[in-house]
């Protein structure tokens, strides 16, 4: 073989195998996940990085904080990529402060009815009745066997929302067949039910079995009425929602499932194009709002980004989720200004100062 020929062959084999190493690294590569930092489990070491070096606009930031004191804000954090960039505490409220998370924690329910599934003690498509019997509903048999668990989950049961949060069965009644409806009810409760029928245990063990222990919560639900109320302090808050943002993973676990949890976080029915399953979606074309079936056009939070989602309480509790920011931003607290059942004006003010901050 020539010198000429043979060099030619040793090129040609160099430049095969240089593009086969780089074709096969992003599979073995997550740089999403390896960034990620999860705090450690009971303990309070949280690793934190500075607004300077994210290269934010500092000045901004004492606005921001001023504003949310005003606004009545009990407490605010910030991460970015799992560490704590800001913590602040107001209005005597304190790190160890329990407050509740009213209608935010709604995506508890969520990811644990996840973990179930992927446990194999409940399939979503599957009936209500087929956990809890018939008869959980006053609506005739075959009206309540067209509802089924992911009814529940997309808040589309077709069950009259205008009674109150009571979830007796003569208080759950016909409006319309399930999917044809879009409207925030306090049915969705009834999947806590559906996970300790199933799982044979009680809900809040199941809970703190599956989800809470498993990513360092404190907190418990407690029982308001018709209502369960998750209670905790702001930290807890936070872990859950950088379990969100990882994608329903904890440092090697997949705690939830990354599939159900993108199904969750995405438009989960055609009727309110701005609500997965118990996630409130942004930048969709139209949205609903809880009491009403009128639809609204535009965002859902006009100032905020795009891809954000969120889990939105009564009084602005807020769990905000950024993946193309690597953010999760939480707030609790008093109404900023007037009751509300989780979106309010808040929103646009609050992003519009963050914005102000980050960008």
């Amino acid at each position: 073989m020539k010198p000429r020929q043979l060099t030619s062959i040793l090129l040609i084999l160099f430049i095969v195998l240089s593009c086969s190493s780089d074709d096969s690294a992003p599979e073995d590569q997550d740089p999403q996940s390896e960034a990620i930092y999860f705090p450690p489990l009971n303990s309070d070491t949280w690793e934190t990085k500075t607004a300077a070096e994210l290269n934010w606009n500092e000045t901004e930031l004492q606005p921001l904080l001023d504003f949310l004191e005003e606004k009545n804000t009990k407490s605010f954090m910030m991460l970015h990529d799992g560490k704590i960039v800001e913590e602040h505490y107001f209005n005597g409220h304190t790190s160890s402060s329990p407050w509740y998370w009213a209608s935010a924690g709604k995506t508890l329910t969520t990811a644990v009815t996840g973990i179930a599934q992927d446990q194999g003690l409940i399939d979503i498509n599957n009936k209500v009745s087929d956990y809890l019997g018939i008869g959980w509903t006053s609506a005739p048999v075959d009206k309540e066997n067209l509802i089924t668990c992911k009814n529940l989950l997309s808040m589309n049961s077709g069950l009259d929302d205008t009674l109150g949060d009571d979830v007796s069965p003569s208080n759950l009644q016909y409006v319309a067949d399930a999917g044809n409806r879009w409207a925030y009810h306090n049915v969705y409760v009834k999947l806590q039910d559906v996970v300790a029928q199933a799982s044979n245990t009680t809900w809040d063990a199941y809970f703190d079995d599956n989800l809470k222990n498993k990513i360092g919560m404190s907190g418990s639900w407690i029982p308001i009425g018709g209502l369960s109320v998750y209670w905790s302090n702001t930290r807890s808050m936070a872990r859950f929602g950088l379990l969100i943002s990882a994608n329903g993973k904890w440092e090697t676990e997949q705690i939830i499932p990354e599939s159900y949890l993108n199904d969750a976080t995405n438009t989960s029915q055609p009727i309110n194009e701005a609500y997965g399953y118990m996630w409130w979606l942004n930048g969709k074309s139209t949205y609903h709002l809880p009491q009403s079936q009128f639809e609204f056009p535009g965002e859902l939070i006009t100032n905020a980004p795009t891809d954000m989602y969120a889990a939105l309480g009564k009084n602005d509790q807020k769990i905000y989720v950024v993946p193309s920011k690597n953010l999760v931003v939480i707030r609790m607290g008093e109404s900023a200004d007037d009751v509300n059942f989780g979106l309010s004006d808040f929103d646009d003010e609050f992003w519009a100062k963050l914005n102000a901050l980050i960008d």
